[in-house]
């Protein structure tokens, strides 16, 4: 039936409303396939990991994964449980909010004892992903990281869980509020979060950012950088969705704080001319700081402009205008910066603004020819969107952008579901562009992806919940 309809709609016909009709009732056969197949066949204790061989007997997450662990950091377990959540909004279907559950319920299996998560869990006690988790069924460190939006993508599917089940699921209710308590006592008295907590942040000076007055390519190199001030890995932007989302669930004042604290700390970080801008880590004293060994207390092009996404949300939070004025310089600053290829260099040294690069026995170099392949050396700009959003913000015209209509989803979802085979499946093929997690997938050329299934499953929902009799 499918395969007919798409042959007699076709690509240039028109869209009418018995077209629409069934292709809905074709999204809503095609979610609850797709969902089935990988709720019943390819969770694991309820969670996922990013990819999987189509027999299902290997796993991969950030490395090879056991059959006892999921993975935390996306697009692992809260990105699969958002996509349910999202076919549950659109459907009012209770198996995909069943679904969802099991997904929460297996992250809450892996939080810390220190009240968030780390990259994986692991069900094995024994297992060498496993921590000290809060039920007492692991061993090892106690930490919560924000590194990778591990805790933050966590909070964010656990809080819409919880609102989905109606705040009635007495366990992931209590869990989200351990973890909120614990992640606002870990954010420093200067606004800042550190990429891995143990428990509340210490008291330090509150400063504003300065360049070293010191060698920083041979000096200040420390071992636990995930103590310092992080920026890295747009941790601002995702800690500020997260923090936004606590405060429109529950009406939390002290989510509405922290945002406004961590807007607080960028105005602090933003760097003094000639480089109004940020890095990506800082020392307790405010300055840029090394953390791995490839990544250099430099000016940051990608997390710069994360800074100036969330410092635009902190603003439209609280319309408090000085939330504003770091970001003309910082926009200025940013497009002057711009790589004769259009992209914008991670890294730029300090006050002489040259792209930084390392080669791949990690030398620093002002070269490109001869980098590491597992880091993004280049970025994406997205400075024209960040100069619009600014100007609309300012001039009180910003909105979120509206839902799509369903016809102009319909293109895509046609698409979607003639991909989906007979069992339920996305297949995706290995091509050689890089991936979240970097597999090494050996002789497997085809593979399933969490990533892949959820953008797939919350594509088809979309289009349901646009049409909705």
């Amino acid at each position: 039936m499918l395969v007919i309809w798409a042959v007699i709609v076709g690509e240039g016909a028109a869209f009418s409303q018995d077209d629409q009709v069934a292709l809905r009732q074709d999204c809503l056969a095609g979610m609850k396939r797709a969902a089935t197949y990988y709720h019943d066949r390819v969770a694991r204790h309820g969670g996922y990991v990013y990819y999987y061989s189509l027999d299902l007997q290997t796993r991969w997450g950030e490395g090879a994964a056991t059959a006892d662990q999921i993975w935390v950091q996306p697009p692992g377990t809260p990105t699969v449980g958002m996509a349910y959540l999202r076919a549950y909004e659109a459907t009012r279907d209770p198996f995909y909010r069943e679904a969802a559950t099991q997904a929460a319920e297996a992250l809450l299996h892996g939080q810390m004892v220190s009240g968030g998560w780390e990259h994986a869990i692991d069900f094995d006690p024994q297992g060498k992903r496993s921590g000290q988790y809060r039920n007492g069924q692991g061993r090892g460190k106690d930490q919560s990281t924000l590194d990778d939006d591990c805790t933050q993508a966590a909070l964010l599917f656990l809080m819409q869980c919880d609102r989905a089940c109606e705040f009635q699921h007495e366990v992931i209710h209590e869990a989200v509020e351990y973890a909120l308590s614990r992640l606002y006592a870990a954010q420093f008295p200067n606004g800042a979060f550190p990429q891995v907590w143990f428990g509340p942040a210490p008291e330090h000076p509150v400063l504003p950012a300065s360049y070293p007055d010191y060698d920083w390519k041979t000096e200040h190199r420390v071992k636990e950088y995930w103590n310092l001030y992080t920026l890295n890995d747009d941790l601002a932007g995702d800690m500020s969705r997260t923090l936004l989302a606590a405060y429109e669930i529950y009406h939390d004042e002290r989510a509405s704080q922290a945002l406004r604290k961590l807007g607080d700390f960028l105005i602090l970080a933003q760097m003094p001319a000639p480089q109004p801008a940020w890095a990506q880590q800082y020392t307790l004293d405010m300055k840029p700081a090394w953390a791995r060994k490839f990544e250099p207390p430099a000016i940051t092009g990608h997390e710069s402009q994360d800074a100036i996404e969330t410092l635009l949300r902190v603003y439209r939070h609280t319309q408090d205008k000085k939330y504003l004025a770091p970001i003309p310089s910082a926009l200025a600053y940013l497009k002057s910066s711009v790589l004769p290829d259009g992209q914008i260099a991670r890294f730029y040294e300090l006050r002489t603004n040259r792209p930084l690069y390392m080669t791949r026995a990690y030398e620093l170099t002002y070269g490109d020819g001869d980098l590491p392949t597992h880091y993004g050396w280049k970025q994406k700009i997205k400075l024209s969107q960040l100069e619009a959003e600014y100007a609309a913000t300012l001039a009180g015209t910003w909105a979120v952008p509206a839902p799509k209509k369903a016809k102009s989803l319909a293109k895509e979802v046609r698409t979607t579901l003639m991909a989906l085979d007979a069992e339920g499946r996305w297949i995706s093929g290995v091509t050689g562009d890089r991936l979240a997690g970097q597999p090494k997938f050996g002789d497997v050329r085809t593979y399933l992806s969490s990533e892949v299934f959820s953008e797939n499953l919350e594509a088809l929902a979309a289009f349901v919940k646009a049409t909705v009799p």
